[in-house]
């Protein structure tokens, strides 16, 4: 995610000149950002927090484009997001906030970026609970009821101090605060992206025994080469199991550096996207796919901004499906959503967006609307893994939580689907009650 020091440099003079004297302390100034006054949709399914693992069983009548329920007792459905950043400025508002020194030239103290977003959207009370930073999330991950809940996690869990020197950004998240991940019910992280490694190797290993501890798989990065390249196995009682492989690639800027080796720490890294890639991931993929599973690659690649798709990627998402056997590709790494491709029956999500992060009231890139993100819940068959059904909810992030979007925001968010779908044979119809649902040829 190279993007993301990209954005952070070019806005790097303005933070030095007006926020780094004040970096410290709860003054920071920032020109404030205009964003339109939230008003939610007025719809009785939201509330503003759920505790979650709660009622996994809930059908809802919504119908998708092959006209099936979105969550079919017969079908198996998960809830994928884009990057999860529950560090820095979202971490210092938490029960239990790290060390708030960071190591950026031009903030110093992660209490800067709380200070940007209050300045923007108006004030957090302090601290917040565990389930806050989901907001109206919760009451639609309640709605749909998925089996399972998927995320890139983008933010290691340590208190580590062994910073990695001349990365530029750093996220961590203390350890305590792992509540706000099982407060939303989540079933498995990716951690191949290009953060999970920001404070060190001591913080890699705290981040994957924070989550055993806390009863979430994981998968993408390992003690060694073995285990950052093992799948994690998830069971659906009564429907089978779902494999996920987690890989990143240079392109997202995860360091080549940070490639494990048999006896160093790392991340699951594809050097390319060549045909002995595929050849890998299908090897991956024989040696621990049972009949009827359900095969997920979760991918982290490509710029932060722009909705083009290159070419060599959609290839390989391709192969992927034809000769690996994949069945759905979860790509993030884009701090926006892009373009959703089905192809031969199977799901290819090319950027699901940021669906968490801390950086409201950093300016730069306004077009493309970061601030907005989409619930994807999608439905498959078992067995076969062919798509049923996807189902989408717009979200906002404000006030470092998650909100429902007003109807203006949802059609701005159909619209980009359908203008970037054109090319990859998909379209979104916005529904009444402010959810989209995906059509393809």
């Amino acid at each position: 995610m190279r993007g993301k020091l990209l954005l952070f440099g070019f806005t790097g003079f303005f933070f030095l000149t007006l926020f780094l004297p004040a970096a410290f302390s709860r003054g920071v100034q920032s020109s404030p950002v205009e964003l339109e006054r939230y008003e939610p949709p007025a719809h009785a399914g939201w509330v503003g927090a759920m505790t979650a693992k709660t009622y996994r069983g809930t059908v809802n009548a919504s119908r998708s484009a092959q006209h099936k329920p979105v969550k079919d007792s017969a079908l198996i459905t998960m809830f994928l997001s884009g990057d999860v950043m529950t560090g820095r400025g979202i971490d210092q508002v938490l029960p239990h906030p790290s060390d708030p020194v960071i190591h950026e030239s031009y903030m110093k103290s992660a209490r800067g970026y709380v200070d940007l977003a209050i300045r923007a959207n108006g004030p957090i009370q302090q601290p917040v609970s565990f389930a806050y930073i989901w907001g109206d999330a919760l009451a639609e991950l309640e709605r749909i009821g998925p089996d399972l809940r998927i995320i890139n996690l983008e933010t290691s869990i340590t208190n580590s101090n062994d910073y990695w020197e001349g990365k530029g950004i750093n996220y961590r998240m203390h350890p305590e605060n792992i509540p706000c991940l099982t407060a939303a019910g989540i079933d498995y992280c990716s951690l191949a992206n290009n953060h999970i490694l920001d404070w060190g190797y001591r913080g890699l290993i705290e981040t994957l025994e924070t989550l055993r501890k806390a009863n979430i798989e994981c998968a993408g990065a390992g003690r060694d080469v073995k285990e950052a390249a093992k799948p994690a196995v998830l069971n659906v009682t009564g429907k089978g199991r779902v494999i996920v492989f987690s890989y990143g690639t240079a392109t997202s800027g995860i360091p080549s550096s940070w490639d494990p080796s048999n006896n160093k720490p790392g991340v699951n890294l594809l050097e390319d996207l060549s045909d002995q890639a595929v050849k890998n991931i299908k090897e991956k993929v024989g040696e621990v796919e049972q009949k009827g599973d359900i095969i997920v690659v979760s991918i982290h690649w490509g710029s932060n901004w722009g909705y083009s798709i290159p070419p060599r990627q959609r290839q390989f998402a391709h192969r992927l499906i034809d000769e690996a056997g994949v069945d759905v590709i979860h790509g993030h790494s884009s701090h926006h959503v892009k373009g959703i491709e089905v192809y031969r029956d199977k799901l290819v999500i090319y950027g699901c967006g940021d669906f968490l992060n801390d950086y409201e009231g950093i300016g730069g890139y306004e077009e493309y609307r970061a601030d907005l993100a989409l619930m994807y819940f999608v439905s498959l068959e078992p067995v076969t893994g062919k798509l049923a059904s996807l189902q989408m909810t717009p979200t906002r992030i404000r006030n470092f939580r998650v909100h429902r979007v007003p109807e203006t925001d949802a059609r701005w968010l159909r619209d980009v689907l359908n203008r970037e779908g054109i090319r990859l044979g998909t379209r979104a119809r916005l529904n009444r009650i402010g959810t989209l649902t995906l059509h393809w040829d």
